[in-house]
């Protein structure tokens, strides 16, 4: 009766089901790859619909992805996972033929501009990985398809299967899933940690092999241009902020990722006794985003990301974590606009990248003061504080005690510093 109703599903229930069930996935960004072209040329239509999210590249553009997974039935039964295989949900499976008609079909009406595929795990490792090979082969090479793809490869799968997606997609990516050993081993009995890491180490070298064998071979296979990402789930386990950060200071490290990505743990149905009882907040999961920006953007150690946490070892919630760092650290302050160097800036609360470059730049022609700092930044009132100028310097303000109140957010507004 079961087979017989899987059987019966339309596509548009699979994609319900399965588009439904990918969204627990944060890792889907395009960013490191060329735009490609519609295939046809022309066409408009709506970036909205079952199965398409936004992901947002480091240049500001917004990308549109299918974003699925192949199935969700599954043979593991990880704890946190609404997939697991003792999960009561309902199930659906795409045939590799089916993604890709719906692939091409959502790209011809410009409604994607690529594919994110993953999937539960199905009779075995490598049988599943087969089959999300053979979606991007048949795009590749049957349709020419051009536009972009992110695989979500499988580490119990054998490396010549992960390595075969890495010559078909643009991003491949394997799920860390949780910041420690111990984490892993509780809630997800049938991963581990030195096999993921393992297939994520085998997979860096091979990137960095084709980049060398391009260089020398106008003509060689490219091999996931735009890198390997991983995720993380925050708050399925005791492990803080600081075991987080560490965890992704390595991977960086270790693997050459071109992104870490965290995902706030959600409560599931029928969930395991071991889970928590309710989500973190979600200010958190933008906290460790922030941290994240510091180390990769702003040249802090992860060290220094740790120092700005709480007694508990957590980011605090109500400020960002390069305020927290200044204001513990206030003897660092203020910083001369016109004489301090690049990285000196870069530590100022509320100087962003752009706001650095843009004083860099200004304080070639002219000698700076608060008004023209004013006019090169998105919000002065937070910078203040921490800068001096021609004809500002905030005596007494950096020791106020009560400085942290004075320039939290009066809302939860999401920004980036």
């Amino acid at each position: 009766m079961f087979l017989r109703s899987m059987a019966q599903q339309t596509l548009r229930q699979k994609l319900e089901i399965l588009a439904d069930a990918a969204k627990y996935d944060a890792s889907c960004a395009s960013s490191g790859t060329a735009k490609k072209n519609s295939v046809g040329g022309k066409g408009v239509g709506s970036t909205e619909g079952m199965g398409i999210c936004h992901a947002y590249a480091p240049d500001g553009r917004c990308i549109s992805l299918l974003k699925i997974l192949l199935t969700n039935h599954c043979i593991f039964d990880c704890h946190y996972c609404i997939n697991r295989k003792s999960s009561n949900v309902a199930r659906a499976r795409f045939t590799p033929q089916e993604v890709v008609d719906l692939t091409l079909n959502f790209y011809r009406r410009n409604y994607i501009e690529g594919l994110f595929l993953s999937s539960g795990i199905v009779k075995s490792a490598n049988h599943t990985m087969e089959q999300l090979v053979e979606v991007a082969r048949i795009l590749r090479e049957e349709h020419d398809f051009r536009g972009y793809i992110h695989l979500k490869t499988i580490p119990e799968a054998d490396a010549e299967i992960i390595h075969e997606a890495g010559l078909y997609a643009d991003r491949v990516s394997i799920n860390v899933e949780l910041p420690t050993r111990a984490g892993l081993n509780r809630l997800a009995p049938d991963k581990d940690e030195s096999q993921i890491e393992g297939a994520m180490g085998r997979t860096k070298m091979r990137i960095i092999e084709a980049k060398d064998e391009r260089k020398r071979f106008r003509h060689a296979p490219r091999f996931a241009p735009a890198g390997q990402s991983t995720q993380m789930i925050v708050g399925a386990d005791d492990a803080n902020d600081t075991a987080i950060i560490g965890k992704a200071s390595r991977l960086y490290g270790s693997f050459g990722l071109r992104r870490v990505y965290y995902s706030a743990f959600s409560p599931i149905p029928d969930a395991s006794a071991v889970l928590p009882l309710k989500r973190p907040p979600l200010l958190r999961e933008h906290r460790l985003y922030q941290s994240d920006w510091l180390m990769r953007f702003y040249g802090f150690a992860p060290g220094e990301v740790a120092d700005a946490t709480e007694a508990d070892g957590n980011l605090p919630l109500d400020i960002d974590p390069k305020l927290a760092w200044a204001l513990k650290f206030r003897e660092s302050f203020p910083v001369d606009v016109n004489r301090a160097a690049k990285e000196q800036l870069l530590r100022v609360p509320g100087l962003g990248t752009t706001a650095v470059g843009r004083i860099l730049a200004a304080r070639r022609h002219r000698t700076l003061r608060l008004d023209d700092v004013a006019r090169l930044t998105a919000s002065i009132a937070k910078v203040r504080p921490f800068i001096c100028t021609l004809d500002w310097r905030p005596t007494l303000l950096t020791d106020r005690a009560d400085l942290r109140r004075l320039l939290a957010p009066k809302s939860e507004q999401l920004e980036l510093f």
